[in-house]
């Protein structure tokens, strides 16, 4: 019998998505539902403006919440340090599609997450995210093949759907056509879960054509 789909949209420059790993992955073990990961690479000047737009009112409020997700991973074991720069996380955002189709994404995810928050991976270096992906058994070739050729417009699609199901941030959660922002949220998702209707629709939404 098919598991209820909870579609997890991600970004590995996120702390807050990064935080949010440890609570999603027991959704499966203790809620029986099936995870589909996604990325959504945050576009960071789209929606913080540009360094030299940035208010003392808006640092206040990103060395919070960093703060605040440092609080989180503390709470898990985690080494969370500031990020140096501004990302781009396209070519980890691939690397996570990659490692889907080949078996591994688990791995890969844990290892992504992992490495940046403690300085040890720059997620904008190809050669650095092909070194994850051969770490996880993956074909450096392959990778690289797929990178150049079809990525970016696969990449491109999910985020545009993501958008059209009206997602903005991450990690964000999508059950049963209902969004949740956050990891503050999964308790939320968790109730929508329980509730025997909405497990009824999503299960049948994974096995209706589209229109």
């Amino acid at each position: 019998m098919s598991k209820p789909l909870v579609r997890v949209y991600t970004d590995y420059k996120s702390p807050y998505a990064f935080v949010a790993n440890k609570r999603l992955f027991e959704l499966e073990e203790k809620h029986g539902v099936e995870l589909e990961w996604l990325p959504y690479t945050l576009r960071v000047a789209e929606f913080m403006g540009t360094v030299e737009e940035r208010t003392p009112h808006f640092w206040r409020k990103v060395r919070y919440a960093y703060m605040d997700a440092r609080r989180y991973a503390n709470a898990q074991g985690l080494v969370m340090k500031g990020p140096r720069r501004i990302y781009d996380a396209f070519y980890s955002s691939v690397g996570m599609l990659f490692a889907q189709a080949h078996g591994f994404f688990r791995p890969y995810h844990d290892t992504v997450f992992r490495k940046f928050w403690s300085h040890e991976l720059e997620i904008d270096d190809l050669a650095a995210i092909t070194d994850v992906i051969t770490s996880c058994g993956g074909s450096a070739g392959q990778f690289e093949a797929y990178v150049s050729g079809p990525a970016r417009a696969e990449h491109d699609r999910i985020i545009d759907e993501a958008e059209a199901l009206g997602v903005f941030g991450v990690p964000t959660m999508v059950f049963n056509g209902e969004l949740f922002w956050g990891g503050d949220r999964i308790d939320m998702l968790i109730e929508s879960i329980e509730r025997p209707e909405t497990v009824e629709a999503a299960l049948g939404s994974r096995h209706r054509k589209p229109a």
